[in-house]
């Protein structure tokens, strides 16, 4: 195990925290992550297939599964790496602000590089450069909540962090196809707002440093196994990295194919603005939903039955799109899902943070768990090509998204350190 414990109660170790944070922290926090997922959908939904389709429209689509598959392995190694590196830096400024600041400007560097590429090789090195960057800012800007909420306020902060995930995929989808003209202002617009909505937290609210005894060193052994925690040792974090894994399969799987679903299964006759239509419904309903739901629980401190019942709505809304024939069923099914998926975004984050090994290296942990995010998008194209092809077609793929999230709910109850 590569964790540095520290004990509750040891010299040097914080405890829980204990002071409730105030509207601007949060406001200020919750900025920093609209700007990192606005960074990471926005090229990844528009950009980068405009790019790529100018370049060969006739291979657009292998040439998007090498660059975004390569990005994605970039990203499985850089943000457990840099939350381990965040949690022993020892700057004045504090842990977590430089490496928010550096991932800021080195993803929109990336972002800038990938505007001025005219090969595939080209968009897919300045591309993993980007991830890269943004990883370390993603690092950054997931740790303040453990490291400063109270464990009785943690849903309500990460159900306003967890929703800017939908906001900045509508955010920078409403930008880059109404206030600029072109692929390469797309870019520049997105590198020039991730900055800026990093600024706030960066500039505006200052991070204590951890005590010193308190800061572990900077041992090469551990920086080198920074994706492994025994889950023997740690089996809590083991189910809820897995459970975690298992929805966000689910959600990869079910989005994946959207755009063709509504063309070839629906038959719309615009699937393109059904994609923006289903989009905002989905955020409208998560943003609804997330906020309060994740107040609820920490009133009731409670986190499990909420996770396993969201779970329920999210694979309920998947068997609405199995079924579904008409454009108003699949709708409905897009708020069904936003919503229960808003209550996830707000307490499954807050769940984590409870179960996290090692109070200091709680950035490094967490990069670890944002690897049962991006995993998901690897390994979806393979498992959904064939459900489509051989196991009932677009139907039978959202069959498997509902089998794949209830699977993910059920392994919430074999957590045992959090109600």
């Amino acid at each position: 195990m590569s964790s540095t414990r520290v004990p509750p109660g040891a010299p040097g170790a914080p405890d829980a925290p204990r002071e409730r944070v105030g509207g601007r922290w949060t406001a200020g926090l919750a900025l920093a992550n609209l700007g990192v997922f606005t960074a990471f959908f926005t090229p990844i939904q528009i950009l980068l297939p405009r790019q790529l389709a100018a370049l060969d429209a006739g291979s657009k689509e292998s040439a998007l599964a090498w660059v975004t598959g390569f990005g994605a392995l970039v990203a499985l190694v850089a943000n457990p790496l840099a939350g381990a590196l965040s949690d022993r830096t020892t700057s004045r400024f504090g842990r977590r602000r430089p490496w928010i600041a550096g991932g800021a400007l080195a993803g929109a560097a990336g972002l800038v590089l990938t505007s001025l590429q005219q090969t595939v090789p080209g968009i897919t090195a300045a591309w993993c450069l980007a991830q890269a960057g943004l990883n370390a800012m993603l690092a950054g800007v997931t740790a303040p909540v453990a490291d400063r909420v109270p464990p009785g306020q943690r849903a309500a902060v990460s159900g306003w962090t967890g929703v800017m995930q939908p906001l900045g995929l509508v955010l920078g989808a409403l930008l880059v196809t109404t206030a600029v003209d072109g692929v390469r202002p797309g870019y520049l617009l997105v590198a020039g707002l991730t900055v800026a909505l990093a600024a706030p937290y960066v500039l505006g609210l200052p991070e204590p440093p951890p005590p010193r005894g308190f800061r572990p060193p900077p041992r090469p052994r551990a920086l080198t196994a920074v994706l492994w925690v025994s889950p023997r040792r740690h089996p809590d974090f083991a189910w809820a990295w897995l459970s975690r894994f298992l929805v966000n399969l689910g959600n990869a799987l079910g989005t994946l194919y959207l755009l063709y679903y509504l063309a070839d299964e629906v038959r719309l006759a615009d699937p393109d603005t059904g994609v923006l239509v289903l989009t905002l419904l989905y955020t409208g309903a998560a943003v609804c939903t997330a906020v309060p739901a994740g107040a609820v629980s920490d009133r009731l401190g409670r986190r499990k039955v909420f996770v396993a019942g969201c779970c329920a709505v999210m694979a309920a809304a998947a068997l609405m799109l199995a079924l579904a024939r008409d454009w108003p069923a699949v709708m409905a099914a897009a708020a069904v899902l936003g919503a229960g998926f808003g209550v996830y975004l707000a307490v499954d984050q807050a769940l984590v943070t409870q179960v996290l090994p090692a109070a200091a290296d709680r950035a490094k942990d967490l990069g670890v768990i944002n690897i049962a995010n991006s995993g998901p998008q690897v390994l979806a194209p393979a498992l959904a090509a064939p459900v489509v092809a051989h196991a009932g077609g677009y139907p039978g793929l959202y069959v498997a998204t509902a089998a794949v999230t209830v699977a993910g709910g059920l392994l919430v109850g074999r957590i045992r350190g959090v109600r």
